[in-house]
């Protein structure tokens, strides 16, 4: 808080009249420097780590879906970030790190991503923490208008996580109504263990200087990515996978059916023997049409992977008896702020 300097002023009579006297030049008193040491929402990096998995309930015109897997890791000493697709229209990038603002260090929550092909980045922080042992609440309230405008509740109980956010829809309701509900249970926090060791994660060091960035804005929710303040290419760390795939001579596709492209973090067949319970390490998915035979997997986390695609023959939208799949454990690796590829082909028919 800063300090005015105080004015004194000094009044004497003489002959009937009041005469002000010049103060002496009072020094300001300098601010007070924040401390990082009281970033409020820190212990939410600790808590986010891992492979998450659960059901996901929307007011969206893309509703709900029964699966939604998030993969936090680290990208920094101070933050961590998750990419995740749906279909090449529409794919999200979750991130929380340290931010400076109003001269207070809190962490920052950066949504971004692709609805139906627009594009949408939304900047929050942290106004509410409660914590008590393995139960946490984190809320997160857009930077300008606050809680009024967009805000979202993080919720960790035992080895569950609940995400719950609220959008007053563009400005056209007077408070932030339910937009999206997000039920999960942590899969696997071995696949981010080189990342924490890498970067002692976490730190509490800033990432960002959000001292001025808002200045001008009417709230802090970008729809032109050309004036996001921390976009998805300025994210350190990331790297980028273009994953290929293509089918034997046995396997004729219809192109307007499905295919989902799947990378984990532990191989899924043993021989032609396939482990369902190695689904849990799932780290990257999306669903593409099976004429597109190559799909950029981009601000992925490096580490090591399997690759597999999957063809719907029955359209139901999961995989069952009668679709194709590739059975190969098509292992790569994927360098910090590096580019690989993979490629596999859908061979077998699923009894």
């Amino acid at each position: 808080m800063i300090i005015a300097g105080i004015l004194i002023f000094a009044f004497s009579c003489k002959d009937k009249k009041t005469e002000e006297i010049t103060p002496e030049p009072v020094a300001p008193v300098a601010s007070t420097p924040p401390d990082i040491n009281l970033t409020l929402g820190f212990n939410i990096l600790k808590k986010l780590k891992g492979i998450w998995n659960g059901p996901v309930t929307s007011t969206t015109p893309l509703g709900g879906y029964p699966e939604w897997i998030v993969d936090f890791r680290p990208i920094s000493e101070n933050q961590i970030s998750a990419k995740n697709e749906l279909d090449t229209l529409n794919d999200i990038h979750l991130s929380f790190f340290i931010a400076l603002y109003n001269n207070q260090y809190k962490v920052a929550f950066r949504n971004g991503g692709s609805f139906a092909g627009n594009k949408r980045v939304s900047y929050f922080l942290a106004d509410s923490v409660s914590e008590n042992g393995t139960n946490s609440f984190y809320r997160f309230s857009e930077i300008i208008k606050g809680k009024k405008r967009a805000y979202t509740e993080v919720i960790f109980k035992t080895d569950s996580l609940y995400i719950k956010s609220y959008t007053n829809k563009y400005n056209t309701q007077t408070s932030a109504t339910p937009h999206m509900v997000w039920s999960s249970k942590l899969q696997d926090t071995s696949a981010t263990q080189p990342a924490l060791a890498n970067f002692s994660f976490p730190k509490k060091t800033q990432t960002k200087n959000f001292s001025n960035t808002f200045n001008g804005q009417t709230e802090a929710i970008y729809y032109s990515l050309s004036t996001d303040p921390y976009p998805e290419n300025a994210q350190p760390y990331l790297g980028n996978t273009i994953a290929n795939y293509s089918f034997d001579a046995t396997h004729v596709p219809v192109a307007t059916k499905k295919v989902f492209l799947i990378i984990t973090t532990q191989p899924l067949f043993s021989g032609f023997i396939f482990n369902a319970a190695n689904l849990k390490y799932r780290s990257r998915y999306i669903i593409v049409a099976a004429n597109d035979t190559n799909f950029t997997f981009n601000y992925m986390h490096p580490g090591a992977y399997y690759f597999y695609a999957m063809y719907d023959n029955d359209g139901n939208n999961t995989i069952n008896s009668g679709d194709w799949i590739s059975t190969t454990n098509t292992a790569f690796s994927l360098p910090a702020q590096g580019t690989t590829t993979t490629s596999t082909q859908i061979n077998f028919t699923i009894p």
